[in-house]
């Protein structure tokens, strides 16, 4: 407990610091991308409002929403940036209500007012079921189809899977589970899949890691980190289970009462409907809104999405890891 409020208090005095710099008063995000993409970000906004301070801050999802769940609206972060919506939903009565800024002509179900404006859908984070195709070979294996597959036993060993205790990714393929097979179901097939897996890594990028080190040939992951090293020449291939890609939703969003603030709205606006489109389209491609575009080499077109149904309810998420015993 200690630890986290000298971690919050840090960080309150490294914005402060920050907000003082040039005498101007700072435009705050509190962004959980790959630093690569708020590196572009950032580079964006001091071209579109070179007479704003702005700082785009890298802080992860959970700590993102512990700052904000510590603070109230009375913080100098401005904007939330790629926050999971499991959080977000959980911190609804510390963000401003931004009805009519997105011109995004989202999917169904991912439109703001899907979420009482109180965010827009930044990005979607989609797994599948990824393949080391050398280190099958090298035992004389053929790929998996199925989760059903993953239960053979001449996989035993040779799988890795995020712990979904401590992983996004991992609570997704759990959560899809439930929802797909039924709880107990689901369960029952944790329990049969375990011996065939080498590990439950911590990070939702533990298993391409494991992967890309030829330590496991199959991996339950993130499919844009799978394309990713693809690119690279890792000789992966991508999976889609017959039932669908299991993802979660981040969004972005302003702290209530920061909208008032000087240029908060309109760097808002940008990032709602000009970055977002120049981030899907060369970082992030899941598809979250009609007729978007992909520039990224070998990425998957054409992805039917799993039934996710209730996985932004931290309760039930809460419930469920609470039966989570390995």
């Amino acid at each position: 407990m200690k630890k986290g409020l000298i971690f919050l208090l840090a960080i309150t005095l490294a914005f402060t610091l920050m907000a003082d710099f040039g005498g101007k008063e700072s435009i705050v995000i509190c962004a959980a991308t790959d630093q690569y993409r708020n590196d572009d970000l950032q580079l964006r906004l001091n071209e579109k409002f070179p007479d704003r301070n702005i700082i785009v801050m890298y802080m992860p999802t959970g700590k993102a929403a512990a700052k904000i769940y510590a603070e109230g609206t009375d913080t100098e972060v401005d904007i939330l940036l790629a926050i999971e919506t499991g959080y977000l939903k959980k911190l609804e009565n510390y963000l401003a209500d931004i009805s009519g800024i997105s011109k995004i002509d989202y999917l169904d179900g991912l439109a703001p007012e899907d979420y009482d404006n109180h965010w827009v859908t930044w990005e979607r984070f989609a797994g599948s079921i990824i393949v080391n195709t050398e280190i099958l070979e090298k035992h004389g294996l053929e790929a998996p189809k199925t989760y059903e597959d993953l239960l053979k036993p001449e996989y035993k060993d040779l799988i890795a899977m995020p712990d979904p205790k401590s992983s996004g990714t991992g609570y997704f393929f759990l959560k899809n589970w439930v929802n797909i097979m039924g709880e107990k179901e689901a369960f029952e097939y944790v329990d049969r899949l375990r011996p065939n897996l080498k590990q439950f890594t911590e990070s939702g990028s533990g298993p391409i890691k494991m992967l890309t080190q030829g330590e496991v040939g199959v991996g339950l992951g993130m499919t844009f980190q799978a394309v990713s090293e693809m690119n690279k020449g890792q000789p992966f291939e991508i999976i889609f289970p017959p039932l669908g890609s299991p993802y979660s939703l981040s969004g972005t969003a302003i702290i209530d009462g920061h909208q008032d603030k000087k240029g908060v709205k309109e760097v808002f606006e940008y990032i709602a409907n000009d970055f977002i489109v120049r981030d899907k389209e060369n970082y992030s491609p899941e598809l979250i809104y009609h007729n978007q575009k992909n520039n990224i080499p070998n990425y998957p077109k054409d992805i039917a999405y799993g039934d996710m149904k209730g996985i932004e309810d931290d309760k039930e998420k809460e419930r469920l890891l609470a039966l989570w015993k390995y």
